[in-house]
């Protein structure tokens, strides 16, 4: 019997789920399919919160597709050689997926599509993790833009905030129980950090209060979108009228994806090649400090503790922190980048590259170099009752805490010189 497999990637829902709704539409039968990527997952700590997190909504989609006596396919591998072992096990007669817009996914679907096209096989994509994609937002004569501004104005421009939730069919799905692998055989094992429900209860106030890390005002929506467990249609709908900044950070969130499709190689370089000779001093014990959050600035390292131990930080405290590795301790911004990149249970790779570009002044519409925050006046502003700084901090108050680890003046005039100097 032939039938359509529809892969799940970063789309782990069945709401409003482009792909899969195109998927059964078919006349035949709909087989879903996850592949854990090798290539991907190797990378990653055996207790890795993220892949906890992806297994178990895995798990509800596999015991709701059981309720209608059919079951979700997990397997584990390079995707080319799974699809291989795929194609000699099942009669398949199209593919169905959501895009992926990252360099590497892009070249695993190009290997993947030109396998499927040798057996005739039709591979279908569909936009699914974004209101608008890379050709969609774009300068009249068709370049991407590379100032948020103007592309959130033309991008708002475009938006109809219009929803409608689309119901799925489960009839259509394979008739076939699957036998659902344990986390353990798939040799990883469940962490004790938990990705968070979303919120978007705090909406309402976000505007207000989104500066102030003691306030906890964020709606851990990021995780989600990274995943697909949530609509990113259905999110901006029902947030249009209620939450203008909250809507502008989720369009900051398709601009730099379309950065990232339009200039990958941004990825390991400087989005602006003028800033190429700026002489990093990255100092390794300087960075380890920083990851420990023992800078002696609170506000840095309070942001620090809280992504080691929970593995998120405030958007406001991110800033402080990448901008204090960057431009007081000179550390090139791939080192931090990297480094959030392993803790972050939000981690997207277009997002924490173009903000870690723009705290360091390399990336496109970036703060500019002359831009350095001092983070005991931002300590000042957003947590002047220290609440935030001791809840992160417990020995703040005695002798244990260090002094800070650079003067701020010292600090921000040695920033200057050495961008400057570096400037090409």
């Amino acid at each position: 019997m032939r039938k359509v497999v529809f892969w799940f990637r970063r789309d782990l829902r069945f709401n409003d789920n482009t792909g899969l709704l195109a998927a059964l539409a078919e006349e035949e039968a709909v087989l879903p399919v996850f592949i854990f990527d090798e290539r991907i997952i190797n990378e990653l700590d055996a207790d890795d919160p993220r892949i906890s997190f992806i297994y178990k909504t895995l798990k509800g989609l596999n015991i709701e597709l059981k309720k209608h006596g059919s079951g979700l396919l997990v397997l584990k591998g390079d995707p080319l050689e799974v699809w291989k072992q795929l194609l000699e096990k099942h009669k398949i007669s199209k593919v169905f997926s959501n895009k992926d817009y990252e360099p590497y996914a892009r070249e695993r679907d190009r290997k993947v599509e030109q396998l499927l096209q040798k057996s005739s096989i039709g591979f279908y994509q569909f936009k699914d993790q974004v209101i608008f994609e890379e050709g969609e937002v774009v300068k009249d004569n068709k370049e991407p833009y590379h100032v948020f501004t103007p592309y959130k104005n033309k991008w708002l421009r475009q938006f109809i905030p219009k929803f409608e939730r689309r119901t799925i069919n489960f009839k259509r799905f394979l008739k076939q129980q699957q036998s659902f692998p344990s986390l353990e055989s798939l040799g990883f094992s469940f962490s004790e950090k938990e990705v968070k429900d979303f919120n978007l209860s705090v909406a309402v106030d976000y505007g207000r209060d989104r500066d102030f890390p003691a306030k906890n005002g964020g709606t851990f929506l990021g995780p989600h979108l990274r995943f697909g467990t949530i609509s990113i249609r259905e999110t901006v709908a029902s947030l249009w009228s209620i939450s203008e900044v909250l809507v502008s950070e989720l369009i900051w969130r398709e601009f730099f994806m379309q950065i990232l499709y339009h200039y990958p190689k941004v990825v390991h370089q400087n989005f602006k090649p003028k800033y190429d000779g700026v002489k990093w001093i990255n100092d390794p014990v300087d960075f380890e400090n920083w990851c420990k959050g023992q800078t002696g600035f609170p506000m840095v390292d309070a942001g620090m503790r809280e992504l080691n131990t929970t593995g998120y930080m405030h958007n406001r405290v991110r800033m402080i922190t990448a901008g204090f590795l960057c431009k007081h301790l000179l550390i090139d911004w791939r080192w931090g980048e990297a480094y959030f990149a392993s803790k972050l249970l939000d981690y997207e790779l277009s997002s924490n590259n173009g903000n870690w570009q723009w705290a360091a002044g390399t990336g496109c519409d970036a703060a500019p170099y002359f831009r350095i925050f001092n983070p005991s006046e931002q300590l000042k502003k957003f947590d002047k009752d220290l609440v935030y700084v001791r809840k992160w901090i417990p020995e703040f108050d005695s002798p244990e805490y260090p002094e800070p680890m650079i003067d701020h003046k010292y600090a921000r005039e040695r920033a200057l010189k050495t961008y400057k100097e570096g400037i090409k």
